[in-house]
């Protein structure tokens, strides 16, 4: 007999909480009741999933693997649940976007909403993933189309040419050096404030910062571009962001922005997907968004 999905929240909320009291009171499941499925759920899988202590619940190493293969069945669900409902208000077409956080920030919002006045029986689900996460939720069907900036990710995949977008230093107003052209290599001896890790104008950067063999000096890595641009306003360093995102910013902050020279500082953005052939929403939205993007190339 397969574990039910109540049981199953059941254990995650207890997993979260360390507490069964607790997570039967989030799910109003009586304590007794809540005892019993737990008991029954480590039956069906012939394990112990938490260790039973006076202050509350810890989970064994059985019950820390069941966790992640949980939180991703419910994840499912409840995507699905809102899938489904979709249906409901007549929007029986749904495509699922996931774009990477430049185009975001830039024109992608305009580009969807144009198309949106033209399909309103289209009913579009967005979602903000790096490049790289982006392309493999086309490849595993969690999206139906990503916006990525162009890379390996996108082996395998159908691609269409999107938009370009350049990198920028981000100076506090009265800073910015005169004159001439700014180059990366000229801003290695600053202290520089841009994105966490794992973002691909990060990786970019590192790259090369690193073929200049100096070094590159990250005061600070935060999660967005008005977090970048705060930091360059209080005087924490030199940002490094997308133009048309830094420029958003720019005179509200008191900020002065100048494009990066170097050549690669220029990146090109693609439409990706797995599907072949397009249904015909998914069509409408590529041929849009390609027509949108054509002239910025």
């Amino acid at each position: 007999m397969l574990p039910d999905l109540d049981s199953l929240l059941l254990f995650s909320r207890a997993a979260e909480t360390g507490s069964l009291t607790k997570a039967a009171e989030t799910l109003h499941i009586a304590a007794p009741a809540a005892s019993r499925r737990l008991a029954l759920l480590e039956h069906q899988f012939r394990v112990l999933l938490f260790e039973r202590h006076p202050r509350g619940l810890t989970l064994t190493p059985a019950g820390t693997c069941l966790l992640g293969h949980v939180r991703g069945i419910l994840d499912a669900v409840y995507r699905s649940q809102i899938e489904v409902s979709n249906y409901a208000t007549g929007q029986a077409t749904v495509v699922r976007v996931s774009a990477n956080t430049s185009a975001m920030a830039q024109f992608l919002p305009q580009d969807l909403a144009d198309f949106q006045q033209l399909h309103p029986d289209i009913r579009l689900m967005l979602d903000e993933q790096w490049s790289e996460d982006g392309a493999q939720a086309v490849r595993t069907g969690q999206a139906d189309i990503a916006i990525v900036l162009e890379g390996a990710w996108t082996d395998g995949l159908r691609t269409w040419r999107y938009r370009s977008d350049q990198i920028a230093a981000v100076f506090r107003r009265g800073q910015a050096p005169r004159g001439g052209q700014l180059l990366l290599a000229d801003l290695m001896g600053s202290d520089l404030v841009a994105l966490e890790d794992r973002s691909s104008m990060m990786r970019l950067l590192a790259e090369k910062a690193a073929q200049t063999g100096q070094p590159f000096a990250l005061r600070a890595k935060v999660k967005s571009f008005e977090a970048v641009c705060r930091l360059v306003q209080v005087g924490s360093g030199v940002g490094l962001l997308p133009l048309r995102a830094a420029q958003a910013f720019e005179a509200a902050m008191d900020l002065e922005i100048v494009p990066l020279a170097d050549p690669w500082a220029q990146r090109r953005m693609s439409i990706c997907t797995g599907h072949t052939p397009l249904p015909a929403g998914l069509q409408a939205l590529v041929d849009h968004l390609a027509a949108a993007g054509r002239s910025n190339f």
